[in-house]
């Protein structure tokens, strides 16, 4: 599987201090392998959504065809505001 991001969550990361950037960067490569690694969970009320926890950061995806589609990446106390306001991302 190959990780894959929608172009709002790859701007902010773009924009992350080099410390946060490598570190997500780095739990991202980890849903490549087979099982994937890391803090994954389901997203409550969200058919077929997962987050990933990568220290105060989240970072919501689905799995679609063969990859993994990263929808958001926010601070935790921001990212389950986003997604729940209609998904304008």
């Amino acid at each position: 599987m190959q990780v894959r991001l929608h172009p709002i969550p790859g701007k902010y990361l773009d924009r992350l201090n080099e410390p946060d950037k490598g570190h997500i960067k780095a739990a991202l490569a980890g849903l490549e392998h087979e099982p994937p690694e890391g803090d994954i969970r389901p997203v409550a009320g969200q058919a077929r959504s997962f987050r990933l926890k990568v220290g105060s950061y989240r970072a919501l995806f689905r799995y679609r065809d063969n990859d993994i589609f990263v929808t958001h990446i926010d601070p935790r106390g921001q990212v389950y505001n986003k997604k729940n306001k209609g998904g304008k991302r």
